[in-house]
């Protein structure tokens, strides 16, 4: 990762683009991009994220943990002190034990780390994963990450397969209703659920017209469980919302003509990298955003949202 005379990351550069890549479809693998690999835990100032201790004692769940914002996400969460369980399908068993490998060296071995390769379009799959969280982490579950997703590309309507339809909403936004669900139940006052969206909903991206259903379906359905148990039960709900995040994801499921202007129309004039979005999960399961509850936050390049 090249840098500037000012020792920011080349990545993080207005102009920046990533290099026209593509791979066989969803889900996208970590392993299989070309450099640069997204960034997990550099920030823009070319410096590495520098921990607080800010989720110490606690036991995460991440979906999606194997790659992309999930495996930033998880890293960071490590970092700061949590233990925590990753979340992906079977296929990616790769980018799940490289994740694992990352945690345990940059935190020493100090975090537990579970890998739970589920399913999530199942609900008996998604009881099974909360439970295994359980059993691995002595009943403890303090937060709920809520980030795996897919999505493929069509700009045409009429041939938008009813299958495709199915499977993104299973996947996105059917399984977090699972999810949290069985969760609730064992997650304690002062707990936190963090759901990922996307910039989507808000501007309606016209070649992600089910992902971009699912993303709106995430922000109500978040701000409807804050307003249901914040208060009674003590559970903080809230969202990101990325824009263009280089990820595996976007040259798993874009299509060309999106992947060559991939991030360069954002105001800040480049796409993100996963640990801009992961440091927004940080605040919102931290103690640092006790106040917040049913919003969401827009790691997006300066798009300004209404």
């Amino acid at each position: 990762m090249s840098s500037n005379s000012n020792n920011v990351p080349t990545v993080f550069q207005k102009g920046w683009h990533p290099p026209l890549q593509s791979q066989p479809g969803a889900p996208g693998k970590q392993q299989r991009v070309i450099d640069p690999q997204p960034i997990d835990d550099i920030t823009a100032d070319g410096k590495p994220y520098k921990a607080a201790g800010k989720l110490e004692g606690k036991a995460a769940l991440v979906t999606g943990g194997d790659s992309g914002i999930g495996r930033a996400v998880a890293i960071l969460f490590a970092l700061e002190g949590a233990d925590v369980t990753i979340s992906y399908k079977p296929e990616e068993q790769e980018d799940a034990k490289a994740t694992e490998k990352a945690i345990k060296d940059k935190t020493g071995g100090r975090s537990n780390v579970v890998l739970a390769p589920f399913d999530l379009r199942s609900e008996e799959n998604c009881k099974k994963l909360v439970q295994l969280h359980l059993d691995t982490h002595n009943g403890r579950l303090d937060t709920l990450i809520l980030n795996h997703g897919t999505q493929q590309a069509n700009s045409d309507l009429p041939s938008l397969s009813s299958e495709q339809w199915h499977d993104v909403f299973e996947t996105n936004i059917h399984s977090f209703f699972y999810l949290t669900k069985v969760a609730l139940p064992h997650m304690p006052h002062g707990s936190t659920i963090v759901m990922d969206a996307s910039i989507n909903p808000s501007v309606g991206h016209p070649e992600l017209i089910d992902y971009t259903a699912t993303k709106g379906a995430i922000v109500g359905f978040a701000r409807a469980l804050s307003n249901q148990i914040v208060g009674e039960k003590g559970i903080r709900v809230n969202v990101v919302a990325p824009g263009p995040i280089w990820t595996p994801l976007i040259p798993a499921t874009m299509s060309e003509s999106s992947r060559k202007s991939f991030g360069t129309k954002t105001p800040i004039g480049r796409p993100g990298q996963p640990v801009e979005v992961a440091s927004c999960f940080v605040f919102l399961a931290s103690a640092d955003s006790s106040y917040i509850s049913g919003q969401v936050l827009h790691p997006n390049g300066g798009t300004v949202i209404a």
